[in-house]
């Protein structure tokens, strides 16, 4: 099928202008003023931005925690990033403690295949990795998965120490592959928790207290040291405090390869949503917590000068019913995760664009074209140029709407409520296709299924 699409302002990490967009099949084949009107379909998206379609490096769909799992998977958690204007999603499969990351990668790919409406990749969750099963690394990216995340938080859980941290540091950086690192020093968190409980402080606004932003720092200068020996590019997910991002900076300045990412609840939520009645802020326990707002300003600092290179969600969610309830007796019951791979574009457009923050490019920057170039998707994905991806957003900068689970059509998550209830928001995606298919259009799903596995290449290498 070809689509043509006039009239639009085309807006990239780089580039603002008026064009028309000629598709054929799932790849753009012409970029041009006043193209011939011979497509099957013509879209004219005067009044519109056309962006490049989101890619969010950070989720968990499907995911098992805390003895339950997240609520959306790839079939709803795809659709539902679909409405918010993202095309490509990167989610996080698990090696089970002890077994083959082979087999994680397989398991992941069960969960996903045939239920994703747009494309996806993965990385990989290293729980432990022995000297005998670093071969699997190699493997894992001959299978297109060039990113691996390692847990300095969650001890017994998902924790690794240091000496497995530099094992697969290394052995990543001899492949040509990259290193996620969740980056907390939750050995001592660990303590805190402890005492905190001892002393009967259970509510859900214990779980930021417990979790001060010193042993994020920590963490974070702790994995850019062992990655500057082990000769690793690094990537800090979830960035959620100003002390974690001054020791990015300081290891970008001493050289070293580390960039971060942040999401929009650390951005524009802070830690009183934890003092709401009852328990109602369990919804918003996430790991890293909700930080003191003063923080906010500082990481929007850091996207501005390019400290912080993304934007991603950390989509992880759990219904406010019956999941997070499991924590109703102690917050260190209540699983970690919110939801929000829905309202990301919006989110970010209204408080970066609209409010002045960042330009139209940088919001592009980094809603897209930062995470494709990080994780082996660029040029395929992340821009609007001939022979990429048609993954387009025709987006309304104008419209504004009130982000509600009473309101459908701006909550399509698989979750019992919306972690941005009643927040108003200035732009909108209208129009998106993923890989030339029209998947939503003006808040209604045209189609359903038919996303891909991306098969990513090697850091520092270009994907055709």
């Amino acid at each position: 099928m070809s689509v043509l699409i006039k009239n639009g302002r085309i807006i990239t990490a780089v580039d603002d202008y008026h064009a028309d967009i000629y598709i054929d099949g799932e790849t753009i084949a012409a970029i041009g003023r006043d193209l011939p009107h011979h497509a099957d379909r013509v879209i004219d998206a005067a009044g519109r931005l056309i962006l490049p379609g989101g890619i969010d490096p950070h989720t968990h769909f499907d995911m098992p925690f805390g003895g339950t799992t997240s609520a959306d998977d790839f079939e709803s958690g795809t659709i539902a990033a679909a409405f918010g204007g993202t095309t490509t999603i990167i989610d996080f499969a698990i090696q089970t403690k002890g077994r083959s990351a082979i087999e994680g990668l397989d398991t992941w790919h069960a969960k996903a295949d045939g239920k994703a409406t747009i494309d996806y990749g993965f990385h990989m969750i290293v729980t432990d990795m022995p000297v005998s099963r670093l071969p699997e690394l190699r493997e894992l990216r001959d299978r297109g998965v060039t990113s691996y995340k390692l847990f300095m938080a969650y001890p017994g859980v998902l924790y690794v120490d240091d000496g497995t941290l530099y094992r697969t540091f290394r052995q990543a950086g001899e492949n040509g592959t990259r290193i996620c690192m969740h980056a907390e020093n939750g050995i001592v968190i660990d303590e805190i928790i402890r005492e905190a409980v001892e002393d009967g402080k259970v509510a859900p606004r214990w779980h930021a207290h417990t979790r001060p932003t010193r042993m994020e720092a920590e963490g974070v200068h702790r994995a850019i040291a062992i990655a500057e020996v082990a000769n690793v590019p690094l990537y800090i997910v979830h960035l959620s405090s100003f002390h974690a991002l001054e020791q990015v900076k300081i290891g970008r300045a001493r050289g070293v390869d580390v960039i971060a990412e942040t999401c929009p609840q650390y951005l524009l939520l802070d830690d009183s949503w934890y003092d709401r009645p009852g328990f109602e802020g369990a919804k918003w326990v996430m790991t890293p917590a909700l930080r003191e707002k003063w923080n906010q300003a500082e990481l929007w600092q850091g996207l501005r000068m390019g400290d912080l290179s993304a934007i991603a969600t950390d989509h992880c969610p759990f219904c406010f019913k019956g999941q997070k309830e499991l924590g109703l007796d102690s917050f260190t019951k209540i699983p970690n995760g919110a939801p929000g791979v829905e309202n990301r574009m919006s989110l970010i457009y209204s408080a970066g664009v609209v409010e002045g923050r960042l330009s139209l490019n940088r919001f592009v920057e980094l809603t897209s074209t930062a995470a494709a170039k990080t994780f082996g998707l660029f040029p395929k994905k992340g821009t609007i140029a001939v022979g990429s991806d048609a993954d387009l957003v025709i987006f309304n900068p104008t419209r504004k709407e009130v982000i509600s689970i009473d309101r459908p059509h701006t909550h399509h998550m698989k979750v019992d409520y919306s972690a941005w209830e009643g927040h108003e928001v200035t732009g909108w995606s209208e129009i998106v296709l993923s890989r030339g298919r029209v998947v939503v259009e003006n808040g209604s799903l045209v189609t359903r299924g038919g996303g891909r596995y991306l098969p990513r290449v090697g850091h520092g290498e270009l994907n055709r």
